[in-house]
């Protein structure tokens, strides 16, 4: 008789995407391997290999299209902007083109030539400092698996098929996240916060948990699991106590989700009257139609990156045109705020011939350096976003600025935007203003200095957290140190909401704090009015907002930012936390 192997109960813990909480069997899937054996081919072996990798390269794009034909009429607006990003890199030349010229060269097998040209592809994502960009490595890695799986004579599993449970995985596409129709929650090992893992199950609005690390291997097919994508924790085989607390915490979960659907039309509005505004930040043009049926007041993070990426020409001004145009009709009215390209040093575009990846990167030649060391392509930029202001509100937000100069050198360049449209008969928007990203602590000691030269200011918090601390969250070894509220990151925030509002400048927050919502009642005892986030943390933070008296919060805040310990900022803050717990029992 086999014997039955019981699993001890332990927790793993990820990131966070949200969701909720599930409680499911586990479903493990197999993870998609990039290892490939290197073959010598005979010389008349190569053409008939090069044909056999643009047959599967074909049985993969006519899967895509497949899944892209039968997606539901309810399926999440992101499904096919991130089915075209993996079509996009299907289509790469760097890729297949490269891999055949590598076969033909080298006389080598399809499957180690893919599986080479996949892998640099991938580590040069993976060295890149702003996390979105970093994690379009594993997409490149994702779509080449599957070309694999295409050469091996494999054909992708329905996956819909089966008793609901929650998926375990390494890694995961999107074409296969889409379809698991079934599936109760995600806990993936790789990935962070801007994955497209993570985005599209942010869209599904399923539990989700990234950078598990070591699930698919510590997880057996038809454990009991608890996913609670709110805390990013993973609990496996939970006894019964820890089943009836997570039952009984699934559902008031469930109700409060119910209650906050019925705030999507109330106005964001503080008990003592403060408007408060809240946007929404996006990766793809086509999520703008998802932030305004959340009920976003206006896109205040557009990430520009992705037109630039998986592609060895740059795009022309035509083609960022339709693309910003997208977005600003997607607001129907709405401002979107498009953030200009923040790449360089360590995430060189493909198009730069010779380019070498900086000693240290994340002080390198990046996003506002970077463009102004290329203003031509700087321009074509800048031109496209002063176009698409000519179908709505749209304001210009350049990142990473550190310098005066670089404002001046920035605007000269806008303005020379402005006249080349105007000399060619171009429409463009009357009035398009320009703002700063306040991402390095530089920036926020001298913040008043830029809130005098800008239009309006938008703390990154993501970049001056890790400036500050000198931190790269997504290092495990010290990750733990990632402290969103250090007091000298709570400062820096503060300082740079002072400036602004002496002033009499806008300024929002951007960064994953703005979609916290335990740090909402903080920012707006900062006198932070302007919040952007994810849409999916929309109504959480507006119900804050709703239960939140500034007048009382001001002095609260004052006291806290004047303490210089942690220990005494968490304790303060905690207060500040449960008093809002109070007025939502309360209500």
């Amino acid at each position: 008789m086999r014997p039955v192997i019981v699993t001890p109960m332990f927790s793993l813990h990820g990131t966070p995407i949200g969701g909720g909480i599930v409680i499911g069997r586990a479903r493990v899937l197999e993870p998609n391997r990039l290892d490939a054996e290197r073959i010598r081919l005979h010389v008349d072996q190569v053409e008939p290999e090069v044909l056999r990798l643009i047959a599967a390269q074909a049985a993969v794009r006519e899967e895509l299209a497949v899944i892209s034909a039968h997606l539901p009429a309810d399926a999440p607006h992101e499904a096919e902007a991130l089915l075209d990003a993996h079509r996009m890199i299907l289509d790469d030349p760097l890729l297949g083109e490269e891999a055949i010229r590598m076969i033909r060269e080298q006389t080598v097998n399809a499957e180690w030539a893919l599986a080479n040209r996949a892998g640099l592809l991938a580590e040069q994502f993976e060295e890149f400092e702003d996390a979105y960009l970093r994690e379009r490595g594993q997409d490149v890695r994702q779509i080449a698996a599957r070309v694999l799986k295409a050469l091996s004579g494999s054909t992708t599993h329905p996956l819909g098929s089966g008793d609901p449970a929650i998926i375990i995985a390494n890694d995961i596409a999107p074409a296969d996240m889409l379809m698991l129709k079934r599936a109760l929650g995600f806990g993936i090992d790789l990935g962070g916060t801007t994955s497209h893992t993570a985005i599209l199950a942010r869209s599904m609005n399923v539990p989700a948990v990234v950078g598990l690390r070591c699930a698919a291997e510590l997880i057996q097919d038809d454990d009991w699991l608890i996913l609670d994508g709110e805390a990013g924790v993973l609990y496996v085989a939970p006894d019964e106590t820890l089943l009836a607390e997570f039952r009984h915490r699934q559902a008031a979960d469930q109700l409060e989700r119910e209650r906050l659907k019925r705030l999507l039309h109330v106005p964001a509005r503080t008990l003592d009257g403060v408007p408060v505004t809240l946007q929404a930040n996006i990766e793809l043009p086509d999520e703008s139609r998802q932030a305004f049926e959340a009920g976003a007041a206006g896109i205040g993070l557009f990430r520009s990156e992705f037109l630039f990426l998986n592609r060895s020409e740059l795009p022309g001004e035509d083609e960022q045109y339709e693309a910003y145009r997208l977005a600003v009709e997607g607001m129907r009215g709405r401002p979107v705020t498009i953030r200009t390209l923040d790449v360089g040093a360590d995430k060189t575009l493909q198009t730069d011939a010779g380019s070498v990846v900086a000693t240290n990167p994340a002080l390198g030649l990046r996003a506002i350096r970077y463009c102004l060391a290329q203003p031509l392509m700087f321009l074509t930029q800048l031109r496209a976003i002063l176009r698409a202001a000519a179908h709505g509100p749209v304001r210009l937000l350049i990142p990473m600025l550190a310098h005066g100069h670089e404002i001046d050198h920035a605007l000269r360049l806008i303005e020379l935007a402005r006249s080349q449209l105007d000399e060619r008969g171009i429409p463009r928007g009357a009035h398009v203003p320009v703002g700063g990203m306040i991402e390095v602590p530089a920036a926020a000691l001298t913040a008043s200095m830029f809130a005098r030269r800008l239009d309006f200011l938008s703390v990154g918090t993501n970049d001056l957290i890790q400036y500050t601390l000198a931190i790269d969250r997504t290092d495990h070894a010290i990750s733990s140190l990632y402290d969103p509220y250090h007091p000298a990151v709570l400062q820096l925030i503060a300082m740079t909401i002072r400036a602004a509002r002496r002033a009499d400048k806008p300024v929002s927050v951007c960064g994953e704090l703005a979609g916290d919502w335990n740090a909402t009642r903080l920012l707006l005892g900062m006198g932070l009015t302007i919040f952007s986030m994810h849409s999916a943390s929309l109504l959480r933070v507006k119900r804050e907002v709703l239960l939140s008296d500034i007048g009382q919060l001001q002095p609260k805040v004052a006291r806290l930012l004047g303490q210089d310990e942690p220990a005494k900022v968490a304790s303060a803050l905690a207060r500040l936390r449960d008093d809002g717990r109070g007025e939502t029992a309360r209500a």
